[in-house]
């Protein structure tokens, strides 16, 4: 009997001697608020990466055109300057090493567009390019689309329409990106990034389809 009490009253000490020891508790609320320190360190910066990803297709759009705008400046001696599918090619080359993407080539897609006018006056996309290999098509039309008649009413989002004036063209620039998270530990906007950009031609340009007297290949959306 006095051994058994004795026992229970050793017992009871130690429960009293743990209940006012505080020396862990610091390190036991570290342990509690460390995986949710972790997750809001990761998610921001997977959202900062994000929005650096998005401008970065943005600004790539702005410079496809710009470049696209400029072709066939050099075409010295004439006054209505031709493109070709080489330069078109350079254009494309240029974006793949100014993007600020390694991935781009596989998971992006630039979509190079010259919007212009038909023999009936109405928009029409004369001849259109791509690069890059994750597949998307464009938002806004393909090649061919508006080659007669004025039903199709330009390029762009249905309440403001990019469209072309007579004797000129426009470059229409898409730029899609398939977004691969860092963390993926929340939700984003959007995986597929798109963006596009519009420039008109710079010069005056011959409005026929690119010449090919290099013999490259040709950037094709069709496959």
């Amino acid at each position: 009997m006095i051994a058994a009490r004795t026992k229970r009253t050793g017992i009871r000490a130690n429960l009293l001697r743990l209940r006012d020891e505080t020396g862990g508790l610091a390190l036991t609320e570290f342990a509690f608020s460390l995986p949710i320190l972790m997750v809001l360190m990761a998610s921001g910066l997977e959202l900062s990466n994000y929005v650096l990803a998005t401008k970065r297709v943005g600004d790539l759009a702005a410079m496809v055109a710009d470049n696209a705008s400029r072709m066939g400046m050099r075409s010295a001696g004439l006054s209505v300057h031709q493109i070709s599918e080489a330069e078109i090619n350079d254009v494309f080359t240029g974006a793949a090493l100014q993007a600020d993407l390694s991935d781009f080539t596989e998971n992006g897609r630039i979509i190079l567009s010259s919007l212009q006018r038909n023999a009936d006056d109405g928009q029409w996309i004369a001849w259109q390019r791509c690069f890059g290999n994750n597949g998307l098509g464009s938002t806004y039309g393909d090649q061919g689309d508006g080659a007669s008649g004025t039903a199709f009413e330009g390029m762009g989002p249905a309440n403001s329409r990019v469209q072309a004036s007579r004797g000129t063209a426009v470059m229409f620039v898409e730029v899609s990106y398939n977004y691969e998270p860092i963390f993926p530990v929340m939700s984003l906007p959007a995986r597929t990034l798109r963006e596009f950009a519009v420039f008109n031609v710079r010069e005056s340009r011959d409005l026929g389809m690119p010449r090919n007297a290099e013999n490259v290949d040709i950037q094709s959306c069709a496959g």
